[in-house]
């Protein structure tokens, strides 16, 4: 194949900038494949003549088609990040926690050199996973939360490998997820209340999802154990701000004797702080008040938010590592963390600096 050539300033012909792949192999002498190979570090290439293509593909300022490298490859370079809201359909994708994990997991496919299509999912119906599956727009997904969907989840992943799921691990699962060991951690800011004196606790969140009904669990089990001294009660909350303020309100407004507070996110917690402040109730000298996930803002608010700390930046190395090995075809176990406690100014003086 002859090569291009070009006149350049001092009056001599140059082989002409590449416009694809068999130009460049033409200038190199090559076959295609070869530089592909090259290119790619895919297949057996000396290293010798993959040092010299990559420096003649950066001489040219030469960048492969990355659709024709797809069409060859059969992959897309994309993996699809999927927010499922069938349980609260009016948040939104702006959540602090949501953006938080979104975050870390972006950076993990940029290490990969791999782009992340996002989507947030209002189920109309039980096929909506199977129809984003079976457009074939990204090579694996990774889902962010089971919502009331577990079960839609579950079956998609018998027959769609390349999935991984944050969240609860539901006896009986076939799906593969990463997620905090929630009922602990409900143990554990429970278990906080009560040795700091509170005896009539108040649990607020919905237990329609399964993070946070594990974590209900946890409460129930340190109250059990607590004995007869203490109390608790259970309330519905939202996610969205709004709506968990206006719920957090009319409880507070009827619960005048409630001591100790456990807020199932971190947006629910700093929600009570702001009721309880504007009934002139003291946190943490009144009612000491603990969230969950332990994310940035938690520290901000005032007093700081004592939470139970997810470790979201080891959680979305995990998921990203899990799925890149469930689409090479290996089987993976699902991953479960470790919470621990981070105690700050919404229940007690805290060594931690602000």
């Amino acid at each position: 194949m002859p090569v291009a050539k070009r006149t350049g300033a001092d009056g001599i012909d140059a082989p002409a900038k590449p416009q694809n792949i068999q130009d460049l192999a033409a200038i190199a002498g090559v076959s295609a494949a070869t530089v592909s190979r090259a290119l790619t570090g895919a297949g057996k290439v000396s290293a010798r003549t993959r040092e010299r293509i990559r420096k003649l593909a950066d001489d040219f300022g030469f960048q492969p088609s990355t659709m024709a490298r797809n069409l060859r490859t059969g992959r897309t370079g994309t993996v699809g990040v999927v927010f499922p809201l069938g349980h609260e359909q009016t948040q939104h994708i702006s959540d602090p926690f949501f953006m938080t994990l979104l975050g870390h997991i972006a950076d993990r496919l940029a290490d990969r050199g791999y782009d992340l299509l996002l989507s947030r999912v209002v189920p109309r119906d039980p096929a909506w996973l199977d129809r984003l599956v079976a457009a074939g727009r990204v090579d694996g997904m990774l889902i962010i939360g089971q919502s009331n969907q577990a079960a839609v989840l579950d079956r998609v992943s018998q027959s769609y490998r390349p999935m991984v799921v944050w969240g609860a691990q539901i006896d009986g699962q076939t799906m593969c997820s990463v997620g905090s060991d929630n009922r602990l951690g409900g143990r554990m800011a429970t278990e906080h209340l009560l040795a700091l004196g509170c005896r009539k606790l108040a649990f607020f969140g919905d237990p329609a999802v399964p993070e946070v009904e594990q974590r209900l669990a946890g409460f129930r089990d340190a109250l059990r154990e607590a004995g007869k001294g203490a109390i608790g009660a259970m309330l519905p909350v939202h996610f969205v701000p709004e709506l968990a303020f206006e719920a957090i309100s009319g409880f507070v407004d009827m619960a005048e004797s409630v001591d100790g507070v456990f807020a199932t996110s971190d947006t629910i917690g700093m929600m009570a702080i702001q009721a309880l402040a504007e009934r002139g109730r003291n946190v943490p000298g009144d009612v000491k008040v603990i969230g969950f996930d332990d994310l940035e803002i938690a520290r901000r608010t005032l007093p700081p938010l004592s939470s139970i700390r997810q470790d979201l930046e080891a959680g979305a190395e995990a998921m990203v590592d899990l799925l890149f090995r469930r689409m090479k075809g290996e089987n993976t176990r699902s991953v479960m963390l470790k919470p621990s406690l981070a105690v700050r100014g919404s229940t007690e003086k805290s060594s931690e600096p602000a």
